[in-house]
């Protein structure tokens, strides 16, 4: 069984890789997300490549092979799934779990998780909207809009937090923002630098920065295919549509 370190580095190349869209990481990219000095996260790269988790080439970047991308996605899985459970069963607040995770991933067993996995209802994502990698690796993506790139003024429905950090999901938190709430953006502001967003408790403004890590869905089909719909199946005044009871 790999160390919990690395098992740290694989992951954090993961995310990298996908969250910046980028094939190749940068040895200073890894060291700055995990924390450490430029020379420890060379050591340890040049360790993975020798094992034959990564290619490394100095002043190239790496990227995952696919046994190390296979490593990868079974922490990535063990930490979703430990998240969500933590906050469902053991009632753990969604912000706070994300480091309570990160020491857990390493320890519980296969078996354990899966049983978790099982209790949950077999989810298709974290409290944060990220996908769980199934039990063979697979990750199943979806594309969605952030705050910056969806339409103004129609229903949305927030899918995902793309930053866990405690301080940002406490941001969001203190607005009554989480996966599942239901939102509009009423305007952006380029020259203010602000997203004024609508909730049913209010309106209030993000940073682009904040709102570029927030991933929403429409709620209604698409602002053309709307005027064709009848008033009984619309929203109200407000533009929201009505509240789901699951």
């Amino acid at each position: 069984m790999p160390s919990s370190t690395v098992e740290d580095y694989l992951k954090c190349i993961y995310h990298e890789q996908h969250q910046h869209g980028h094939e190749r990481v940068s040895t200073g990219s890894i060291a700055t997300a995990l924390g450490v000095t430029p020379g420890t996260a060379t050591a340890m790269i040049k360790t993975l490549h020798e094992s034959g988790l990564i290619l490394y080439e100095p002043y190239n970047g790496v990227q995952l092979t696919p046994e190390g991308h296979r490593l990868a996605t079974h922490v990535l899985r063990r930490h979703r799934v430990l998240e969500l459970f933590l906050v469902q069963v053991m009632g753990m607040d969604w912000t706070d779990v994300h480091k309570e995770a990160e020491v857990l991933e390493h320890a519980v067993s296969d078996r354990l998780l899966e049983r978790m996995y099982e209790m949950l209802g077999e989810p298709a994502v974290d409290p944060h909207g990220d996908p769980i990698p199934d039990a063979g690796g697979e990750v199943h993506h979806k594309s969605y809009p952030t705050l910056l790139e969806c339409e103004l003024k129609v229903p949305l429905r927030l899918v995902r937090v793309t930053d866990q950090g405690v301080d940002f999901l406490r941001l969001l938190k203190g607005h009554g923002l989480r996966p599942g709430e239901e939102l509009q953006v009423a305007a952006r502001r380029e020259e203010a630098d602000s997203v004024e967003l609508s909730t049913c408790s209010g309106t209030f403004s993000l940073g682009f920065r904040a709102a570029s890590k927030i991933l929403v869905e429409a709620t209604v089909l698409s602002r053309q295919s709307t005027v064709t719909r009848s008033p009984a199946s619309g929203s109200g005044e407000s533009g929201f549509p009505a509240q789901s009871q699951t």
